[in-house]
């Protein structure tokens, strides 16, 4: 079973060698080689093409760091030389991705969420091996909270992920109650 999860992961790196950037022959030695398991290899390969798509109209320079699982979510680490359009091109195409992880089984793809009990993880019901579910606030689910600036000059926007289109929408932030 190892060499089939190693697969996915080579056939990623493979696809978008320009964004790993691997040695010659050895696609698993690419710095950013993904450390989650094969349940999130959509939302890497959606993050890929996006990535990929900002990276060729740019013409700039780009290199995946680390991919890895961290809270039950994606984090996603990169290097490069971008003009400041494609650099947020780039993150709103990493912010997808991990806004998807958080709703996603990260072992088999199907939607899930967040599991506590030890380590948080994101499972599906069938995965989620006894652990319990994170509460979340009524309102708040798939809610990510942006703040722009410091002090006085600070905005906060608030996106909720549409899992079921793969989209940020915006969300006015007075009808969410963000602090306690």
């Amino acid at each position: 079973m190892s060499g089939v999860v190693g697969n996915w992961r080579v056939e990623l790196i493979e696809a978008h060698r320009q964004l790993f950037q691997p040695p010659a022959d050895t696609p698993l030695a690419a710095q950013g080689s993904p450390e989650c398991d094969a349940g999130w290899r959509d939302l890497l390969e959606r993050m890929c093409v996006r990535i990929r798509a900002a990276v060729q109209a740019d013409g700039g320079t780009f290199k995946f760091s680390q991919i890895k699982e961290k809270y039950g979510t994606l984090r996603v680490y990169w290097d490069g030389g971008l003009s400041p359009e494609a650099s947020a091109q780039v993150e709103e195409a990493i912010a997808l991705a991990e806004a998807r992880s958080a709703c996603t089984c990260e072992l088999c793809g199907e939607p899930g969420r967040l599991h506590g009990g030890g380590w948080l993880t994101t499972r599906c019901a069938a995965h989620a091996e006894g652990r319990q579910p994170i509460t979340v606030r009524a309102g708040l689910e798939n809610i990510h909270v942006v703040r722009h600036g410091l002090g006085s000059d600070a905005r906060i926007a608030c996106r909720r992920y549409d899992r079921q289109k793969d989209v940020f929408v915006d969300v006015d932030p007075a009808s969410v109650e963000i602090g306690e």
